[in-house]
Parts: C-alpha cells; sequence; structure tokens
C-alpha cells in the first residue's frame, strides 16, 4: 500500500536551493511521536538505519533489513507534514547492483511515502546514484565515516586525514556529480568539511564534520540523551531524558509495591461512565 504524500511543504528544490543560505536543521526520527515534535522544527527528517542500534540493541547498523525500515518510515510518515522526509537504504539493499538499487528504492518511496533516499558511499556509488536520479529517485549521499562500512574501517574512526582527505573531496564531489540533490559529511576534520562544502554544488550536511556545513544532523535519542551506551564526541546533548526516564519508571514501581497507585483517582466506581472511548481506555 503506497503511503504517499501529494505535495511536501519542503521538496527536494527547495533543499537544493539552500545551498549556503540559511542552515538545514536535521534530526533522525524513527516513531510517529517524535516525527511530529522534529516536524515543527526540522527541515529534513532521516529516517537513519541507526534505528537498528537506538531502539533494537543491535551492536551496529549491518543487522538493520529493509522490512525495518520500511515499517519505521511509515511510522514517521503519519507524524510529517512539513519537512522533507528521507529513508536510509540498509546495508545489503543497493550494493549489488543499480537495479538492485532502484528495485529497493522504489519500494521505500512507495511504501513509506518519503521524498528521498540515503545511501553510504562517494565514488564507487557514482553509477547507482545516477541509476537512481535518472528514474525519479531523489538521493542523499553519505560519505567520511559511512558505519555500514564500519568493519573495513576497524571502528568508528575519523576519515580523511592527511592524504586520505583527497579521498574524502572525490567523493563529495563524484556524488554531487552524480546526481545527489545533498550529501552527508562525518566524522573528518573540521578543515576539510568546510573546504569540501566551498567546493561541492549541493547542501552539505554534517555530524562530526564542520559549523561550515550547510546544514547539521543528529540522531535523536543521542542529543535527547536516551541512547547512553556511548556517546560520540560531535554529540551535543540537549537533554538527559534516559535519567528522568529511569526516575519516573523507579517512582512508579516504588508506588506499585507500597500500594499507593493507583489510588481512588485511578479506578472507577459502580456508577462512573466508561472511559475514553476514542483512546480506547
Amino acid at each position: 500500500m503506497s503511503a504517499t504524500r501529494v505535495s511536501a511543504a519542503l521538496n527536494v528544490p527547495a533543499i537544493m536551493a539552500r545551498k549556503g543560505g540559511d542552515p538545514l536543521v536535521c534530526l533522525t526520527a524513527y516513531t510517529t511521536p517524535i516525527a511530529r515534535l522534529a516536524d515543527r522544527h526540522c527541515d529534513i527528517i532521516l529516517v537513519g538505519d541507526s534505528v537498528g542500534m537506538v531502539l533494537h540493541g543491535l551492536d551496529s547498523t549491518l543487522g538493520v533489513t529493509l522490512e525495518m525500515m520500511i515499517l519505521h518510515g511509515q511510522a514517521v510518515r503519519r507524524g510529517v507534514d512539513k519537512a522533507l522526509m528521507v529513508v536510509d537504504m540498509p546495508f545489503g539493499s543497493y550494493e549489488e547492483s543499480p537495479e538492485q538499487a532502484f528495485r529497493n528504492a522504489a519500494r521505500l518511496m512507495a511504501e513509506t511515502g518519503c521524498e528521498a533516499v540515503k545511501l553510504e558511499g562517494g565514488a564507487s556509488m557514482i553509477e547507482t546514484i545516477s541509476f537512481l536520479t535518472s528514474r525519479g529517485v531523489p538521493v542523499m549521499g553519505h560519505i567520511g565515516l559511512t558505519p555500514q562500512a564500519v568493519n573495513m574501517f576497524g571502528g568508528y574512526r575519523v576519515q580523511g586525514r592527511g592524504t586520505a582527505g583527497e579521498t574524502i573531496r572525490r567523493d563529495a564531489q563524484a556524488v554531487a556529480d552524480a546526481g545527489a540533490f545533498s550529501v552527508v559529511i562525518e566524522k573528518v576534520p573540521e578543515s576539510l568539511a568546510r573546504s569540501v562544502t566551498e567546493d561541492v554544488a549541493v547542501p552539505t550536511i554534517g555530524i562530526g564534520a564542520s559549523p561550515a556545513c550547510d546544514g547539521q544532523i543528529l540522531v535523536v535519542d543521542d542529543m535527547l540523551g536516551m541512547f547512553s551506551d556511548f556517546r560520540p564526541k560531535f554529540v551535543k546533548r540537549y537533554g538527559n531524558l534516559a535519567t528522568e526516564a529511569e526516575e519516573a519508571i523507579a517512582s512508579y514501581a516504588r508506588d506499585v509495591r507500597s500500594r499507593s497507585f493507583p489510588d481512588e483517582s485511578h479506578v472507577f466506581g459502580d456508577d462512573e461512565p466508561l472511559g475514553d472511548r476514542k483512546a480506547g481506555r
């Protein structure tokens, strides 16, 4: 079943037009409630394959499936009206061939209603990006540290230092020339990200990159302080919801054990009307 939205308040041309202008505010989302909150403030909402780690407890993004991305994409679609919605293509769904990439990208767009997909890789993805964009699939690129290639990198290390910076530059230009409407630059030296942003014609979106990028993105659970297994240097925590949630759960547990919850205000008398039918309670 298609979840396609007729028109987006922010579309791909509008995002591209922000190159060198007002910074693009980007955030991940995986659920309808978070998507609704983010939609009020963000220009781009990414249904990231980071969902595997922050919601499903996986050690990396490699175990994320296309079905998982579709499920969470559908949930986010229900909460997004204004922002441009992008869905990650998971590991193994696009690397085999441009044709494989198109089949899976088309399925993502048809079943989630997203306006674009994101895939990782630089120069090696030229043919695939060109194949997709020439067939109506807007693509966001992703270079630098690409988490799906973490085993090749030997961990989540900074990429592009020294002479390796030229590879990052070539990747950025290749992705842009192939037709990507924007490119995420992750975990590279600040000066390199700044230079790449000046060189390429499409918006760059930084994560552990540079304030000079055309936009910034973070994983929502990281910036809210919900995901605390580790904290990358590039994350600024704007909340500490994990602590607040644990305190609330502990308080609930104490109330149940002491029989102070529920009290008379939380139960129904014999003559009281039933609960909120709309809420099913």
